[in-house]
């Protein structure tokens, strides 16, 4: 585990490396649409950062997360948490410039990405990022001690998702390693149809119950809910969705978008379930 430190920022140059774990190439270039800046893995968009303004984010299911984090604490109050799947931090940058002081740990198993990333987008000033070069599992696995405020798990890419991450046991091994009302984030990307991702929300909805917790959360595009479009769905779980002030957050995630927005209630979340799986 090492300490990433935010030095001064010095303007960004185009960068590159070679991961080890996937072999693709990762750049960090100029965004010539949105501004700010972009990780590319593979040639493909991953991340987007603004240095300028940290609060400013991007893609539409990093914006829900970051809604839900805001909602399941009060405002500015530092929290601990857990990122699995570092990116272009981004997260960790939003983490830092909304609620100053939280002690923040990711966990990313390319070696080179971290170094990549900070070298060319430095953090927010007093940013206290701890970074984990490892397997998501393995790594929580190892942390037998540590309680999280918040989880967030973002690996996830349809049928090439890690399989060893994406069942019920690995929910069932994550949702201890949380506070009492602590929240688990999964951001679950997938093709047209959605079964991959339906299949996950019934898997943390199984771990969920094995540990007394209430159903899942769903957070998405209503276009993509209703049509079962290619895209990404946001579910959380724990204990901080037993809050008498969810349905609050609620019409909060809803009215903060993007839109159009949907958020499903765990009744909700098993009827998109079986409509979409054909089982309950």
């Amino acid at each position: 585990m090492g300490r990433v430190n935010a030095p001064d920022a010095p303007f960004p140059a185009r960068r590159s490396a070679r991961l080890s774990h996937s072999g693709q190439e990762a750049w960090i270039v100029a965004d010539e649409v949105d501004e700010g800046w972009v990780l590319q893995i593979g040639g493909i968009d991953q991340s987007h950062v603004d240095l300028a303004d940290p609060t400013r984010v991007v893609h539409e299911y990093l914006r829900r997360i970051a809604n839900v984090l805001d909602a399941f604490r009060p405002g500015r109050e530092p929290v601990r948490v857990l990122h699995l799947g570092a990116g272009a931090l981004t997260l960790p940058r939003y983490v830092q410039a909304t609620r100053p002081g939280s002690p923040q740990t990711v966990v990313e198993i390319e070696r080179e990405l971290p170094t990549l990333v900070t070298g060319a987008l430095p953090l927010p000033a007093g940013t206290q990022l701890d970074v984990v070069i490892g397997d998501a599992r393995e790594s929580l696995a190892e942390m037998t001690q540590a309680r999280f405020d918040a989880i967030v798990l973002d690996v996830f890419s349809g049928e090439e998702s890690p399989a060893h991450l994406a069942t019920r046991d690995f929910y069932t091994e994550a949702l201890p390693h949380l506070e009492r009302n602590g929240l688990l984030v999964v951001n679950v990307g997938d093709d047209a149809g959605l079964r991959f991702a339906a299949g996950q929300a019934r898997e943390l909805e199984h771990a969920a119950a094995e540990h007394g917790l209430s159903g899942v959360w769903m957070l998405a595009d209503s276009g993509l809910v209703t049509h079962l479009r290619e895209g990404n769905l946001v579910l959380a779980a724990g204990g901080a969705m037993s809050s008498s002030k969810a349905e609050d957050w609620r019409s909060a995630w809803n009215a903060a978008g993007p839109h159009p927005a949907a958020v499903l209630d765990p009744m909700e979340t098993a009827d998109f379930v079986e409509r979409v799986l054909g089982e309950a």
